[in-house]
Formats: structure tokens, C-alpha cells, sequence
């Protein structure tokens, strides 16, 4: 598999695929017996689903940040003067 089809395969991951086969890469190379070549092969691997997984959470933390800010853009400086509820 090339570099470019490996990264293809890895934007098609969700989250959670992603972190689980990251999870199973650990493993297999913290448990050892594996060829020079294979842990190469693993550690690439492993370094490509933590870049999908940091895409992943960084743009859910855009997205809870849009939506904070526009909560407090809802609110605005005299909701406390009017109540919770108004806008």
C-alpha cells in the first residue's frame, strides 16, 4: 500500500475506527516479536490514525466553540438584565 492510498483509507475513518486500530497498533508493538520492517510498518501506521483522530477531535472542538460563541452572541451583554430566556 502506498503513502497516498494509506492516507486516502485513513480520511475515510471515523473517529472511533480510527482509535480502536490505533489502540491494536499499540499493542502489537508494545508486545514485541515483530520484525524490524513490521514495527516500521506498524509505527507509520500508527502515526497516520493519530493524525486522523486529531482531525477528528479538532474539529469537534471548532464546532463547541462555534457553538459557544454563539450561544454568548445570543445572550449578548443585557440578558442579564432581561432574563435567561430572551434574545
Amino acid at each position: 500500500m502506498t503513502s497516498s492510498n494509506t492516507s486516502e483509507t485513513s480520511e475515510a475513518l471515523g473517529y472511533e475506527q480510527a482509535r480502536d486500530e490505533l489502540i491494536e497498533v499499540v499493542r502489537r508493538l508494545e508486545a514485541g516479536g515483530t520484525s524490524l520492517e513490521d514495527s516500521l510498518a506498524l509505527w507509520e501506521r500508527g502515526e497516520e490514525l493519530a493524525k486522523v483522530c486529531r482531525h477528528w477531535l479538532d474539529g469537534a472542538r471548532r464546532r463547541l466553540d462555534a457553538a459557544l460563541a454563539e450561544e454568548e452572541e445570543e445572550e449578548g451583554p443585557e440578558a442579564g438584565s432581561q432574563g435567561a430566556g430572551a434574545k
